[in-house]
């Protein structure tokens, strides 16, 4: 993979992870963004755990309880994320990938690898579960 990032995008990383960042800014196509631009820089798991940790950071800054944080949503979209970041084509930022792959912004996009009952649950909250419905197309790095 190829994919760069914009300075915008550089620029919203910092700001994300210095907690600079306005609290009703951070919807899902800020996710989408933030997953882009860590993936962009490392490979799945690290970028996961770089996810983790910002989102963890984040929730904390803002006073919120860090059980708002849900494992297998951060892991599954990671996952996605790098799955059409591999379907391609390469691109020279998080903007011109969610241009290309519209159908990121559909967070309901996991009810189809997922059951409600199961992507809800306080055991997929806690820690990464596999879909029980459709798999999550894996791509090594």
């Amino acid at each position: 993979m190829t994919h760069r990032l914009s300075d915008d995008d550089h620029q919203f990383q910092i700001r994300f992870e210095a907690g600079d960042f306005p609290p009703a800014e951070f919807d899902h196509r800020a996710h989408i963004r933030l997953a882009y631009v860590y993936l962009s820089q490392h490979d799945a798991d690290t970028a996961h755990e770089l996810m983790r940790n910002a989102l963890l950071t984040f929730l904390q800054s803002l006073g919120l309880d860090l059980s708002k944080y849900h494992e297998t949503m951060t892991r599954a979209w990671i996952l996605a994320v790098q799955h059409f970041m591999t379907l391609g084509p390469d691109c020279t930022s998080s903007a011109v990938f969610i241009a290309e792959h519209p159908m990121m912004l559909d967070s309901s996009i996991m009810m189809t690898h997922y059951s409600a009952e199961l992507l809800f649950s306080d055991e997929a909250r806690a820690r990464f579960v596999e879909p029980n419905l459709a798999p999550i197309p894996r791509h090594d790095q």
